[in-house]
Formats: structure tokens, sequence, C-alpha cells
């Protein structure tokens, strides 16, 4: 819309500058004639006034647009920064606790090995080569 209002600011603004370097009521613009009578001016003055009018229109509404567009992008990216300190935080704490748990459990002490209890009705311990 920027691009737009400034086009039509510059058309409005040729028409004032064609009209202000003429001393008679008649322009010739891209090989036409153009003859106005006093009615003719005024309705084109109005019309050159409305051009210009909507150009800056244009120009305001899409320079606010643009900067609405950048402060909310602005502060998603503020939230989204905060987000993540929080669940930065949330892990260095979560990491102390883990830490902490670590230091005031016992260590377990492996169970020293006994015979296998799996023997035969006479007493032997069974083969696992015969298997």
């Amino acid at each position: 819309m920027i691009l737009l209002g400034l086009v039509l600011v510059l058309l409005a603004g040729g028409a004032i500058a064609l009209v202000a370097s003429e001393e008679t009521a008649r322009y010739i613009l891209f090989g036409y004639t153009f003859e106005f009578d006093s009615l003719g001016m005024f309705i084109a003055g109005a019309v050159t006034a409305a051009v210009l009018l909507l150009g800056i229109a244009m120009i305001s509404s899409g320079s606010r647009r643009t900067a609405t567009r950048r402060r909310q992008a602005r502060v998603a990216r503020a939230e989204a920064s905060s987000r993540v300190a929080r669940l930065e935080e949330e892990k260095r704490e979560l990491q102390r606790k883990l830490e902490h748990e670590h230091e005031t459990q016992p260590v377990p002490r492996p169970e020293p090995q006994s015979e296998p209890a799996d023997r035969l009705v006479a007493g032997g311990v069974e083969d696992p080569r015969r298997r």
C-alpha cells in the first residue's frame, strides 16, 4: 500500500507541476491536447487534490500496518526468549535436584554370586553342554 500511495502522490505532484508550469489553460500531455474552462480546471484540481489525499492516506495506513507487524514480531520474539529462559532455568533446577539425589542415596553394592539354584535330583549340576 505504501508503494501505491507513493505512486498516487507522485502523479498528483506531476499534475500540479504541469498546471503550475503552463501559462494558459491548454495542456499537451502524451501527444493529446487538453483545454479546460474555469469549471473544468476546478474539477481537475479537486480530482488532483483527492488523488493526493488518497495517496497520503495509503502511505499513512501502510506505515501503521508495518509498524504494528513489527511490534507484534518484537513481542513474539520477547515471549519466545523468556519462554526459553524459563525452560533453561527449570532444566538447571532439575539437574541440581538430580545431582542432590545421587549424592544423598547410598551406592548399591553388588550381591555376591551364589551357586546356581538349578540342581538335579541326585544332587549334581546340569551340564550346559548337553543342551
